[in-house]
């Protein structure tokens, strides 16, 4: 099992690696000039721009700049952002905590939401609860983060007042950008866990415990239930990525403080080095939840566990 994980590891690496060469070369394709930007390149001299590209060394050679950014990286240093000269990772760091406690929120409410009616409509398949699960999955998969956290704050802010619209400042602030980016996502687990069920309720091994007398509820919930979440466990893996991406929609919606909105502002202004520190914490993260993802197969599956 340990071998298997180091493989992975390494694995997890060169995506790291790869997302970082092709940020740092794709943001350097997009029209605007980061200088200009910073002196108001309106009233700025052809001096003072010089002056303040060779300051950021962004008057050398792509391939060279890349170089030191990359050697940086492994230091630990993120840069300093273009538009105020703060440090990259100090900002990270204080709009990291808003950022995971949205995704750890939504990811319950994708969780709760999927699990439930994957497994109820399993259960009941074909029947009129199946119906109504699949079109809230249809519902889910077909509904945009933006439209979905503007209908909640229409209904439940400005209608029934019950939740504020705007802010990051305790639990209640957190309960519709987590409803609003937690539904999307819990669309893809409801058809996940439906299929999964549907196919793990006629193996052999079910029929044999029918057959030995188990109630149908601990044969669906303890037996069948476990060994269908092992496609969702992929699927949630994969949608973390998605909750990361949907949070700097949601965190805009809502006014939200987090990374999400930090990586907004930094684009709109083209303050590359906040840009590339922010994408490539993403990925670190996003390959993290992945590989602990990996490494929860062999606690859920014996089958993983004796393959490994």
């Amino acid at each position: 099992m340990a071998s298997a994980i180091i493989r992975r590891a390494f694995t997890s690496l060169l995506v790291i690696i790869g997302s970082l060469v092709l940020v740092f070369f794709i943001l350097y394709l997009l029209p605007g000039d980061p200088v200009l930007a910073m002196l108001d390149g309106v009233s700025a001299s052809p001096e003072a721009v010089q002056n303040l590209r060779q300051q950021l060394g962004l008057d050398k050679p792509l391939g060279i700049q890349f170089a030191h950014y990359f050697w940086d990286m492994i230091r630990g240093d993120f840069g300093k952002s273009l538009v105020n000269g703060d440090p990259v990772l100090p900002k990270i760091w204080e709009q990291l905590p808003s950022t995971v406690a949205l995704t750890l929120a939504s990811s319950l409410v994708s969780i709760v939401i999927g699990v439930l009616l994957g497994v109820l409509s399993a259960v009941h398949h074909n029947r009129f609860i199946d119906i109504i699960a699949r079109i809230i999955s249809l519902f889910g998969i077909s509904t945009p983060t933006f439209w979905s956290g503007i209908l909640l704050i229409l209904i439940f802010s400005v209608q029934l007042h019950w939740f504020p619209a705007m802010g990051s400042d305790g639990f209640s602030t957190l309960v519709l950008p987590a409803l609003a980016l937690g539904f999307v996502t819990s669309g893809f687990i409801v058809r996940m866990v439906r299929n999964s069920m549907l196919d793990v309720i006629h193996e052999q091994f079910i029929v044999t415990l029918r057959s030995k007398g188990l109630p149908e509820r601990i044969i669906m919930y303890r037996h069948a239930l476990r060994n269908a979440l092992i496609p969702a466990i992929t699927m949630l893996g994969v949608q973390i990525g998605e909750l990361l991406a949907g949070a700097v929609v949601i965190e805009t919606v809502f006014s939200r403080q987090g990374v999400g909105r930090l990586l907004a502002d930094a684009i709109t202004a083209k303050d590359l080095p906040v840009v590339q520190g922010i994408i490539l914490f993403t990925a670190v993260m996003y390959v993290l939840v992945n590989l602990l993802v990996d490494v929860s197969y062999s606690a859920i599956d014996p089958r993983v566990r004796r393959s490994a």
